[in-house]
């Protein structure tokens, strides 16, 4: 995770991760984006989502890359934002998302 916010004006956040196959980077978009809409964010259309190589999520201030290896290594993103300071991810604070159980409840589930 990138901080953009003083470096350019694209987003305050620039999120990049990879995964070994299409099957996993559409994985992590599934799971994104099942979290984020629990947690009531919505983001733009995704794109990529067809092909697994490169996803892109448009969050506003949070830009999330989900890319293949070698889609990763081909665009360079990291390159691209060097001068982005990187964020410790494991000291952000998250919100906590509604359970399962609460979240059937509220559809009216058992």
């Amino acid at each position: 995770m990138l901080e953009l916010a003083e470096s350019a004006r694209v987003a305050d956040f620039v999120v990049l991760a990879t995964g070994k196959s299409r099957p996993q980077v559409r994985a992590m978009y599934e799971e994104i984006h099942s979290r984020m809409k629990a947690a009531g964010v919505r983001h733009a259309r995704a794109e990529g989502v067809d092909l697994g190589w490169w996803i892109l999520l448009d969050f506003g201030d949070v830009i999330v890359h989900l890319m293949q290896t070698e889609a990763r290594q081909y665009y360079d993103l990291d390159g691209l934002y060097r001068e982005a300071r990187e964020v410790d991810w494991s000291k952000v604070e998250r919100p906590a998302l509604p359970s399962t159980r609460n979240r059937r409840a509220r559809r009216g589930e058992a």
